[in-house]
């Protein structure tokens, strides 16, 4: 059986000393290592590549992909850029899977030195050889250490990777790669992991989802500042609409006087987003609306998309000016403080309500709200309705994820996935009425004072609401469809285990 080339990771200063010592009969020489290049590791901001066991490496305008197959390279820079964007490779084929929305970024940089070496028999004959590329950060060093087997020289291939092996000292994978490089790097997760006992009292189950999704809030200022990603500003706001859901779901934990006031400070915080997300979506769905319309409507979509891009800079520079300044840091680091204890809020009259409980009851209420306007739903439900319905379901969803530890994970599994897919189509619908009135708006705005509005954009506009139209009313359909199957008897009856709790 062929030999293949085997790779190792070896942290720590490579001792070139101590493995010449160890391979008896064996010379290793190693060349003198080329010039030293400044690298970077990239990756996106949930660090995806890394929970995939890769890591992507760019220096001198190469990217070097590492995973469990051989490494792969391609002659392209990599920094800022989306992975579906980089030019056709190997390394982009490698990128296959990651996320869309996200670009990639800086982990880390520091020092790269490559060097080739070959393993000399007694006659000078070389039987193995191989390469090795050293990164070093201010935190630490690393050898990634490639070797090649050649021809009838297996014994001596086997004993030089067992040697390596030794040096490696069990370090498999990639991720050792990070902890000798980049030890303090912290791994952002968008819904963090929440511990919850049964029998805690409800405030302080409020007070820990908050107090971690504040946190998370604050991991993506940076991002939203040097405009990185949309995803940035999407789970920014995503995080404080969860705190948000906490605040007005947990009623009865905080007191009234408190729940109203950081019901409205947690408004205030949002408002400036709002614009920039609105915009970023529309410009996200550009080749969409494109696809809409036939081509002969495209230059007044142009026009429109140009406008967008021009009030998006200005909507992110407004809301990048308020990020820096002293006030917002002030008003969340007095946010943080507020919760870090759950002793520093009001309590309302279920702040002591045990965990399970309290879950239960909020719920079981929730679930037969939503049960009940869905089996309300036809084609001739106004939209308000329909709507209504979207936000409850949304309610439901945060619920369910909040108290999710609580509960049996496979059950919990169950309903979810027919509840997510009824979201998905009322999130459809809701965007694309949603959709037709931005537009409606963006005409009027571009109207002069005799209310005539430009001809290409009017025509183009015009095209694309006939089609949301036609869209959102196929999605209404859908809506009564999916909602059947999340109202099966299956899923009731899960429901109804779970949650219903009957008073003793």
């Amino acid at each position: 059986m062929a030999l293949v080339e085997c790779f190792f990771v070896i942290p720590g200063a490579f001792d070139e000393a101590w493995f010449s010592g160890g391979l008896k009969g064996l010379d290793p020489r190693f060349e003198d290592a080329k010039p030293a290049q400044g690298f970077e590791i990239l990756d996106c901001h949930d660090q995806s590549l890394r929970a995939s066991g890769k890591v992507l490496i760019e220096s001198g305008g190469t990217l070097r992909l590492l995973h469990a197959g051989e490494p792969v390279t391609q002659r392209c820079k990599g920094k800022g850029k989306f992975a579906q964007d980089l030019p056709k490779g190997p390394v982009r084929d490698g990128l296959a899977g990651f996320p869309k929305l996200r670009a990639l970024m800086s982990m880390g940089a520091g020092q790269l030195e490559n060097r080739s070496f070959a393993i000399l028999d007694d006659l000078q004959k070389t039987q193995v050889r191989g390469s090795m590329m050293t990164l070093s950060s201010d935190y630490g060093q690393v050898s990634l250490v490639a070797v090649q087997p050649m021809r009838g020289y297996d014994r001596s291939f086997q004993a030089v990777c067992g040697k390596f092996d030794e040096m490696a000292a069990g370090a498999t994978g990639t991720e050792p790669l990070f902890q000798a490089l980049f030890p303090n790097l912290v791994v952002y997760k968008a819904k963090p992991q929440i511990s919850i006992g049964t029998q805690e009292p409800s405030i302080e189950v409020a007070t820990d989802i908050i107090r971690t999704y504040l946190a998370v809030a604050r991991q993506n200022e940076a991002g939203v500042l040097a405009d990185i990603d949309t995803e940035f500003l999407h789970d920014y706001r995503v995080s404080l609409r969860r705190v948000r859901s906490v605040i007005s779901l947990f009623k009865g934990v905080f007191s009234p006087d408190q729940t109203t006031a950081l019901k409205r400070e947690f408004s205030d915080l949002m408002a400036p987003t709002g614009r920039v997300r609105d915009l970023d979506v529309y410009l996200l769905e550009k080749d969409d609306y494109f696809d809409l319309i036939p081509p002969n409507l495209h230059e007044g979509a142009k026009a429109m998309f140009a406008q967008f891009e021009k009030e998006r800079a200005q909507a992110l520079s407004s809301l990048s000016r308020r990020f820096r300044t002293a006030s917002y840091d002030q008003q969340m680091n007095d946010l943080a403080a507020l919760f870090s204890d759950h002793g520093n809020l009001q309590p309302g009259e279920n702040a002591d309500r045990a965990a399970y409980e309290y879950a239960c009851a909020l719920i079981w209420k929730r679930y037969r709200k939503v049960c009940k306007l869905a089996r309300r739903i036809t084609p001739d439900t106004p939209d308000d309705d329909v709507h209504e319905l979207r936000i409850d379901c949304k309610k439901l969803r945060y619920l369910m994820e909040f108290f999710a530890p609580l509960f049996n994970a496979k059950a919990f599994k169950t309903i979810i996935k027919p509840l997510k897919k009824l979201q998905d189509n009322l999130g459809l619908f809701n965007d694309f009425s949603v959709q037709q009135e931005a537009l409606l708006r963006f005409v009027a705005q571009q109207s002069n004072n005799q209310g005539r509005a430009n001809a290409q954009i009017a025509m183009s506009v015009g095209g694309l609401i006939a089609v949301l139209n036609q869209r959102q009313r196929t999605e209404r359909d859908r809506v009564v469809a999916n909602f059947q199957h999340f109202d099966s008897p299956e899923i009731r009856h899960l429901f109804r285990s779970l949650f219903h709790k009957k008073e003793g």
